[in-house]
């Protein structure tokens, strides 16, 4: 198996921007800078207000992958990354490195578009900053299911370690978030972005073919998760 280079560099890397740059979640400015905001995406133009949003230092349409690494708090960021190093490594080894990078990148960016849209279309407020991982994550769980759907994944359950097929995981992962989103259409203020974590994996399904090597790399069955996400 392959070593993880890319796995491992996206995971350091998004825990040194939310210490560093973010400083542990309290630089609010340099946070709102770089983060995703729906408006700026559907208009092209920097949004600001005073006491909130500053200006973004950069195109706007860019900020859909600055915030890929940027969390809202340290739980946001301990559980992205637990999510990626359980089930990132496995699709770098049947992808590569490079194609690995860019499914990661990509199905991010249609998780993003996905919550832009979706804002406007049901309501949603396209004010509010959206930022995380979360969107790329989703896409790596939607490739891995299609590609490993029986691996064994390790799941923490009431302080009981079980073992559960990935397609039980998983399914009943994209379940919850379809459930909570549906409930939460039009809403108001920050939360969790559905949407994004949807529009990914549904990305992460359909593109993960176009990326993974035809000649699939023995891999280890079993994966260690948890139930939050």
């Amino acid at each position: 198996m392959r070593t993880p280079y890319v796995n491992i560099a996206l995971i350091i890397l998004n825990i040194f921007v939310y210490v560093y740059y973010q400083g542990f979640g309290a630089d609010n400015a340099f946070t709102f800078s770089y983060a995703t905001i729906p408006a700026e995406i559907l208009t092209g133009q920097d949004v600001v207000y005073e006491g909130g949003i500053g200006v973004t230092p950069i195109p706007v349409h860019l900020t859909m992958f600055t915030a890929m690494f940027m969390h809202g708090s340290i739980m946001h960021l301990a559980g992205n990354m637990l999510f990626l190093w359980v089930f990132g490594d496995n699709l770098e080894n049947v992808m590569g490195h490079f194609k690995y990078l860019v499914f990661y990148l990509l199905t991010g960016l249609i998780a993003t578009l996905c919550h832009v849209f979706s804002s406007q279309l049901f309501g949603g407020d396209i004010y509010v900053p959206s930022l995380g991982a979360s969107g790329a994550i989703s896409g790596i769980l939607g490739g891995y299911l299609l590609m490993f759907p029986s691996n064994q994944v390790r799941v923490l359950l009431l302080l009981i370690v079980i073992r559960v097929p990935a397609f039980i995981t998983l399914g009943l992962w994209i379940g919850m978030q379809l459930w909570e989103g549906w409930g939460s259409l039009g809403q108001k203020g920050g939360g969790v972005a559905y949407a994004a974590h949807i529009g990914g994996f549904i990305a992460g399904l359909l593109l993960v073919k176009f990326f993974a090597s035809k000649k699939k790399v023995v891999l280890q069955a079993t994966q260690l998760s948890n139930t939050r996400s």
